[in-house]
């Protein structure tokens, strides 16, 4: 793993050492502070590319289109809500999905699997253990955008998200997010109808390198990747990490993500 991530900058594998927890403090600082961290240079030179190359074949002939209208919720309607509130408008997500059990033996999965990676997330996160996912397709995702193509506004259902950027798109393909837009105790439905109709101050924008870590607290922040212009696609890893062992996605949900069951 020396060889792939750049355990000199950031030292996974030397766990309670004096520099892993000066990272562990950072990166909690930056959670509390702006709900995500960055581990840019994570990946060392060459290995972004790489691991493209090993996934580009799946990413052209074999990818799943997922494309839909749905709101921010991704969710028919909210109960208390009226249907044409401006909290519930429709916007397009058009993105190409290549599962794990497409990529055996990948980089990408060596890294998603490499333990002292888990154990780093766990203290980051403030979570006791953190296990991989048992499903073979969702366990680990690498989503593509092409020009035109974007992931809308939404909120994640998870606490965190995990994603590895292998390749940066020419133009456009940004993070822009809110930050804790809303919380368990206020849905704040006029603060996210402002957010969509792009008024919004406190929205950011991040522009970010191949190679770099993102570890984002998406339940209540807003996000989404802006439209993708130009010829390189966004291709960015999406890795799966749960509190529980042994965690499966449904067939129903397999089918509604993948297009497939198994």
């Amino acid at each position: 793993m020396k060889d792939i991530l750049d355990l000199d900058r950031y030292p996974l594998d030397r766990e309670a050492s004096p520099e892993w927890k000066h990272l562990v403090d950072q990166s909690v600082a930056a959670l509390e502070a702006d709900g995500m961290f960055n581990l840019e240079g994570f990946l060392r030179p060459g290995v972004a590319e790489r691991a493209v190359k090993e996934v580009r074949p799946v990413m052209d002939t074999r990818s799943h289109i997922h494309k839909r209208m749905h709101n921010i919720y991704f969710k028919p309607d909210i109960p208390e809500l009226a249907p044409d509130h401006p909290a519930l408008r429709k916007v397009e997500t058009v993105s190409h999905t290549v599962c794990a059990d497409q990529i055996p033996g990948s980089t990408v999965l060596a890294i998603y699997e490499y333990e002292p990676l888990l154990r780093f997330l766990a203290a980051a996160m403030g979570k006791q253990q953190l296990h991989v996912m048992l499903d073979p397709l969702a366990r680990t995702n690498v989503m593509g955008y092409r020009a035109g193509e974007a992931l809308n506004w939404h909120f994640d259902r998870s606490e965190f998200t995990t994603t590895l950027l292998l390749q940066a798109a020419e133009r456009g393909g940004d993070l822009e997010y809110r930050t804790d837009l809303r919380s368990d105790d206020n849905p704040n439905y006029d603060g996210v109808a402002k957010l969509l109709e792009g008024r919004d101050p406190e929205a950011k924008i991040l522009r970010m390198k191949a190679g770099t870590l993102n570890v984002f607290r998406g339940k209540n922040t807003a996000h989404r990747v802006t439209t993708v212009e130009g010829e390189r696609e966004r291709m960015i890893a999406v890795f799966s990490y749960y509190e529980k062992p042994g965690v499966m996605f449904s067939a129903e949900e397999r089918l509604g993500f993948y297009g497939r069951a198994a």
